[in-house]
């Protein structure tokens, strides 16, 4: 793939307050609506991708895993992407990179960033979307990692996070029905006017009974995707399992990858 903002590339070696205003740049550049080259419909409505004229769009999953060094501390990324096409795996690379830098809430880009990149080069198809395990407007500064990379690479992404990292939703999410989705509003830790809308929590999948209940997904756009798209994805692209398939599947190739590592 190629990069199409090398101005903004997250550089692990920058000082806290950089990494910071450099996530501002990224926001300000990105596109919270929809941009994208073909119909989400046809992700999930099999009539409207039975009727399109088009190949199926691309979607690209992106996990990380990590692997430890003599003393047990995390010293590289193993970045792992699976390209989906229809219901079939089209594709799948990885790559190794060191880390640089420890996770720091807020600036995970900084750390995973390069090695998402190095992972992404490996692909000979074009993702026409990417699924991140991360964040993208629901961010401090509006800028995750979903949004940090589709920005870069000016390529449509959204983010799927399994926690709220800022916002406050509109109102409860516990044990909602499968299918709901709650608006994600800016609060006062978001470099945003309060109440702007981040993203949704989605409930992708619930279990049919009293006793217990599974949390939901915090989906939002990355870049150049809006909110409401995003949450549509989600839903679509989550068939018997909580997580969207691109970035299940993609979790499960990093664990598969690493254990071919002996690691």
């Amino acid at each position: 793939m190629h990069v199409s903002r090398p101005d903004l590339v997250p550089d692990a070696s920058l000082e806290r307050s950089e990494m910071e205003t450099l996530q501002r740049e990224i926001a300000d550049a990105a596109v919270f609506e929809d941009a994208l080259e073909f119909d989400p419909a046809v992700l999930g409505d099999p009539l409207v991708a039975s009727t399109s004229e088009d190949d199926p769009p691309i979607v690209a999953g992106v996990d990380q895993s990590f692997l430890t060094n003599d003393a047990g501390d995390q010293d590289r990324a193993l970045s792992a992407v699976v390209a989906v096409q229809g219901d079939e795996v089209i594709e799948r690379v990885h790559a190794v990179t060191p880390l640089s830098i420890p996770y720091i809430p807020g600036l995970l880009s900084f750390r995973e960033g390069a090695p998402i990149i190095d992972a992404l080069e490996e692909l000979s198809v074009e993702p026409d979307l990417l699924l991140f395990d991360g964040s993208g407007r629901i961010h401090f500064r509006q800028a995750g990692i979903a949004t940090h990379m589709g920005v870069v690479l000016d390529v449509p992404s959204i983010g799927i996070a399994k926690s709220l990292l800022c916002g406050s939703p509109r109102e409860d999410v516990e044990n909602l029905p499968e299918g709901t989705r709650v608006p994600i509003e800016a609060n006062s830790r978001v470099d945003a006017a309060e109440g702007t809308l981040l993203g949704y929590a989605v409930q992708t999948r619930q279990y049919d009974s009293p006793d217990r209940h599974i949390n939901p997904l915090y989906v939002s756009p990355g870049h150049r995707v809006g909110p409401e798209t995003a949450a549509d994805v989600a839903l679509a692209t989550s068939s018997s399992y909580k997580l969207p398939d691109p970035v299940r599947l993609a979790d499960s190739y990093a664990d598969e990858a690493k254990r071919g590592l002996g690691e």
